[in-house]
């Protein structure tokens, strides 16, 4: 499937108010908005032997990222599935009128969290950790492919 911003699928108020509606949504949705962390590192996780990174989508000037997503090689990983990074921050910054910065993340899932204003997995209406698990697998990974990455 083809990059989609991120941004298409942001949260309307009563799903920012309200965790379960925002859990009810289509998982693309739920993934690229309000989850994303949570995907991300499911990502990384899935996939112990590979060099799989956490990269979060900033806006310039901006303390808190909107977007993050695991990267490994030129190939980055959303709720899209598996893109060119170049392909997923082209579309992201064409969604939000203006520059995408990536910063890498090095911290773990609580401390980002914190940091960012973004919910634990004991925040949502249910625990996201097996949604993503599941949503992970439902994507070839570059890898498995018969494509040559740089």
């Amino acid at each position: 499937m083809p990059a989609i911003a991120a941004g298409t699928f942001r949260r309307t108020p009563i799903e920012r108010a309200d965790q379960r509606v925002s859990w009810e949504r289509s998982d693309q949705a739920f993934f690229s908005a309000g989850a994303c962390h949570i995907l991300a590192w499911a990502c990384r996780d899935a996939y112990p032997n590979r060099s799989i990174i956490l990269a979060a989508m900033v806006k310039p000037d901006e303390q808190h990222p909107l977007h993050v997503y695991a990267t490994w090689g030129r190939w980055a990983f959303d709720a899209s599935g598996w893109n060119s990074e170049e392909d997923l921050l082209a579309v992201n910054a064409e969604f939000e009128g203006g520059a995408i910065g990536r910063r890498t993340v090095t911290v773990g899932l609580e401390e980002f969290c914190t940091a960012h204003i973004h919910r634990r997995p004991e925040q949502f209406w249910r625990d996201p950790i097996p949604r993503a698990r599941d949503y992970v697998r439902r994507f070839e990974p570059p890898w498995s492919r018969s494509v040559r990455v740089s």
